[in-house]
């Protein structure tokens, strides 16, 4: 049997060095850096390297293109070396250690839900995430899979409140409709800005249409990881077995809808149709109205629009006091001493606006300075640890879509317009201030504003810009009404 190595062996760091360098070498500098710099040795068990990434995608990736590579390397430096298992890596660990001389087949397989899970957290029973690889990239090894599903965003864990109880209660309609076979409301499509919940239900779905029948087909995906799989299906001209596996689905779930760019856009109206003309659940989640997501082609916001879409609106002072309230349940659960003063939750919900997740953030913050410094959690610790969160309170974040939309409101000009080749002077000038808007308040480059704006040249947009701000120095009117269109953008 070979030398069993553990992860903190001298002899193991130089094994891997001596593989990092072989690496370097064979495939150079750019791309070692782009996908083998995280790359990490756990532990050697007989004849099987443990390795482990810290993102899914990254796993994904070196398994489908590189594993064949990294095992030569390995060889090189030791013959005992016969093969790999990648696991993903959480909170900086990846799972403590491999169970002596697996079976042949686990060498390969994607990491587990374990694996990539806090060991300190209750775990729900996972859904089975559709892993089957298609027909047509069979002989690849390269299990499609879901993103990974988060085991503490359940519906148990979700605050509910005004803004966001109807989402809430259409969710756990989809996830009942499931379980018993039937479909609800379909497509639903769910939609706020950041932080607000979007992720956290369709988790909380997935987790509980899955609870009664781990093994019914549920597919949980990211705009990215959707956009990955495309690609990849597409490279290995096995596009027609991805649409197959994404076919047999029992219920799909895409978050973070805002994203989806190009063909893989196109690919998911298909997708969508093939679904809901086969009667399966789909539940979408993005940033903005569907028609306001100009990545998709008009037919596919018209199919998402002609579902159940809800909104989720900006927390109110109630719901904020609940979700601050819960989380510090929380974690008096799991440290002890740690107490949260009625005053100090009334204090971070008041003073901490933003979304969910600068909450959580927040109870993180005076968790840690209490287990650090010892202090107690007081309204003096909380004003000391949050304060760059406080003047954070981000103005908020102003998007191209919301620009076109308020112009559009507020000069009763279509949107479509805006976006058009039209040059009658109605059109002409609100498209110049939405353009003057976009440069203002986005990040955006000016080639980038002139996409989104109908496919125009930057130069176009420069001269948009230019022209407004000659006109706001001749005319206080105009210099009023955009600043009430700021206003409105900004609130």
């Amino acid at each position: 049997m070979a030398e069993d190595l553990t992860g903190n062996t001298s002899e193991h760091r130089e094994l891997f060095a001596r593989v990092r360098a072989r690496l370097r070498a064979a495939v150079g500098e750019d791309v070692f850096t782009s996908w083998f710099a995280r790359l990490e040795l756990e532990e050697v068990v007989d004849d099987l390297a443990h390795l482990s990434v810290p993102t899914r995608f990254l796993c994904s990736w070196i398994q489908s293109n590189y594993a064949e590579r990294i095992l030569e390397a390995f060889q090189g430096e030791s013959q005992s070396i016969a093969r790999m298992h990648f696991t993903v890596r959480v909170n900086g660990q990846a799972r403590p250690r491999l169970a002596p001389a697996p079976e042949p087949q686990q060498a390969s397989e994607q990491p587990s839900a374990a694996a990539a899970k806090p060991a300190e957290i209750p775990q729900p029973v996972a859904p089975r995430l559709i892993r089957d690889t298609p027909a047509a990239a069979a002989a690849k090894a390269d299990a499609l899979s879901g993103s990974a599903l988060d085991p503490r965003q359940t519906f148990e864990t979700f605050v509910p409140g005004a803004s966001n109880e109807i989402a809430l209660g259409v969710a756990r309609q989809v996830a009942h409709a499931v379980v018993n076979n039937t479909v609800s409301f379909n497509p639903v499509y769910i939609h706020s800005t950041v932080g607000l919940g979007k992720s956290h239900l369709l988790n909380a779905i997935a987790w509980a249409a899955g609870a009664s029948e781990p093994g019914r087909n549920i597919v949980y995906l990211t705009a990215d990881h959707f956009m990955y799989h495309f690609i990849t299906a597409v490279q290995r001209q096995s596009a027609l077995g991805f649409k197959e596996w994404l076919r047999r689905v029992d219920l799909l779930l895409i978050d973070d809808m805002q994203f989806l760019q190009g063909k893989s856009a196109t690919e998911f109206g298909h997708t969508l149709s093939a679904l809901l003309t086969g009667a399966k659940q789909v539940v979408v989640a993005g940033d903005a109205a569907p028609r306001d997501l100009e990545m998709l082609d008009e037919r596919v916001r018209s199919r998402l629009s002609g579902g159940l879409v809800v909104p989720i609106m900006t927390f109110d002072g109630d719901l904020r006091r609940s979700i601050v309230a819960k989380r510090a349940e929380q974690a008096s659960a799991r440290f002890a001493g740690v107490s949260f003063p009625p005053a100090v939750l009334d204090y971070v919900a008041r003073v901490v606006v933003s979304h969910g997740r600068d909450l959580d953030g927040a109870v993180n913050r005076l968790v840690a300075a209490n287990q650090l410094t010892g202090e107690p959690i007081t309204v003096a610790l909380a004003e000391k640890t949050l304060a760059d969160l406080i003047r954070a309170r981000e103005a908020r974040r102003v998007r191209i879509e919301d620009i076109l939309r308020i112009v559009s409101r507020h000069y009763k000009v279509p949107r479509n317009d805006l976006l058009s080749s039209r040059r009658s002077r109605d059109v002409v000038r609100p498209r110049q201030i939405a353009m003057y808007l976009a440069k203002s308040l986005t990040s955006r480059s000016l080639p980038e504003i002139g996409r989104r704006f109908g496919g125009r040249d930057h130069t176009t947009v420069l001269h948009s810009v230019r022209k407004v701000e000659q006109m706001m120095k001749d005319d206080g009117d105009l210099c009023q009404e955009i600043e009430l269109l700021k206003r409105m953008l900004e609130e």
